[in-house]
């Protein structure tokens, strides 16, 4: 620890070199990064596992032959969707998880201990910083990696476990990265799900406590929809036919040919609501969205506006480009009881375009 005073639990400022450190060490010593977790003093399961059994995806046939690309060939689960698609896939959900730790030091997005690190934000330049805003005698870290850098993780995965972290000491997350426009609305979700966290890319932590807390289990579960329940308390709302939530041009490159006439169909022939995320404030957005019978739109972090406030019974309908299948939203709709199903599209130019028969027989799957 290098140029502290005192003991205070967040208004110490100093520098520190532990990022410079762990580099040479790594550089010079050449050895082998080892995740922070396994220094933890103490592990303790939160919440149990469990095993869960899947429901059916509601779409129609030929629609997964479609498929020329998936998320999965990059990330979990690394499979076509044909098989995350069907009924009856047994999944082992795994505790959710404390880690104990001491002596640890954040500094530009990273926690350091000796020879261990963990990556909260992407990766830092090759000149971290020194400065050191906060000494913290015990800290809860909620943030991850993705949800720094994905807005639809942050909202679904990061603000559940803020839970957790409230209970365990001071909450505390890296500044979230404003890569996309839609992570703008961070703060006007933060204030409505009582969010205070503390921002700092620096701090010495006496104590720090970090998450395993990625399985779908009943523990999740319960955190999203008292996350859902807090949404709702401040707005009015009454069931309705359903949503949809433009994607546009946002975000990673997804971009539907059709979307506006899709999105007016689903408005005259249903009475679906229409929003657009960046054209809408957080209020505006939970209003419109609160009482949906189904919440449809091109796969993204965009749905997660509807997701949030989706009742058990509810539909999610996606609307998937041929060329990147994303199964995300299935493990959440089957963990919280909803409905998923999909329609994949058809290319066209650098996009793709929806077939509104398609559409209107894959809404027609749904129980009513």
């Amino acid at each position: 620890m290098s140029n502290f005073s005192g003991a205070s639990a967040t208004r110490q400022r100093g520098w520190s070199l532990a990022a410079y450190r762990h580099i040479l060490r790594k550089r010079l010593g050449r050895q082998a990064d080892r995740d922070i977790k396994c220094l933890a003093e103490k592990t303790w399961d939160i919440a149990p596992g469990e095993t869960t059994v899947s429901p059916p995806a509601f779409y129609l046939p030929g629609q997964l032959e479609r498929v020329t690309g998936w998320e999965g060939q990059r990330f979990y689960p690394y499979v076509h969707p044909a098989r995350t698609m069907e009924a009856g896939v047994v999944t082992q959900q795994g505790p959710t998880r404390g880690y104990l730790l001491k002596d640890v030091w954040l500094i530009d997005g990273a926690l350091y201990k000796d020879d261990a690190s963990h990556w909260l934000s992407l990766k830092p330049s090759r000149f971290p910083g020194v400065n050191v805003q906060h000494e913290i005698d015990r800290a809860a870290i909620y943030c991850t990696q993705n949800g720094n850098t994905w807005f639809g993780t942050w909202l679904m995965e990061n603000c559940p476990t803020y839970a957790l972290a409230r209970e365990e000491g001071v909450p505390v997350t890296t500044a979230p990265s404003l890569r996309y426009p839609l992570f703008t609305q961070g703060p006007a979700y933060e204030r409505w799900l009582d969010m205070q966290p503390l921002r700092t890319r620096g701090a010495y932590l006496r104590e720090v406590v970090l998450f395993d807390d990625v399985s779908n289990n009943r523990s999740r579960h319960q955190r999203y929809q008292a996350m859902g329940e807090k949404l709702l308390s401040h707005v009015e709302h009454r069931p309705h036919p359903g949503v949809f939530l433009l994607r546009g041009s946002a975000g990673d490159l997804r971009l539907m040919r059709n979307e506006l006439e899709v999105a007016a169909y689903l408005q005259s022939q249903h009475g679906f609501r229409v929003v657009d995320p960046l054209q809408t404030d957080v209020p505006g957005i939970v209003a419109a969205c609160a009482g949906a019978k189904v919440v449809a739109g091109v796969e993204g972090s965009q749905l997660v506006h509807g997701v949030n406030v989706l009742q058990p019974g509810g539909a999610l309908l996606t609307l998937q480009p041929p060329n990147r299948f994303v199964s995300y939203y299935k493990y959440l709709t089957d963990r919280d009881h909803q409905h998923f199903g999909f329609v994949v599209g058809s290319p066209q130019g650098d996009g793709f375009s929806i077939d509104i028969g398609e559409l209107e027989q894959t809404l027609a799957l749904f129980p009513r």
